[in-house]
């Protein structure tokens, strides 16, 4: 199986990366025609950015996702 060049981002990332980058920049970007997905309701929850700002250094520290970290928090509080 061929490897990747590019490195995983989170959807923020690729969000601010194509905010500076255009996806025709990229000769070996191929249109996907066939994709298939599981949508899942899901609920945000507003947060201070004061307190976003210190789960993302967390977040960042651990080489997670914001969102990935919140929920692990989330499930050992809830179950």
């Amino acid at each position: 199986m061929k490897k990747s060049k590019h490195k995983e981002m989170t959807i923020s990332e690729a969000s601010d990366y194509f905010d500076e980058h255009d996806i025709f920049d990229f000769e070996d970007v191929i249109e996907v025609t066939d994709v298939k997905f599981k949508l899942q309701k899901k609920k945000y929850v507003g947060l201070d950015m004061e307190l976003f700002k210190k789960i993302r250094s967390k977040a960042k520290k651990l080489h997670k996702s914001e969102d990935i970290l919140i929920k692990e928090w989330l499930m050992e509080k809830v179950g």
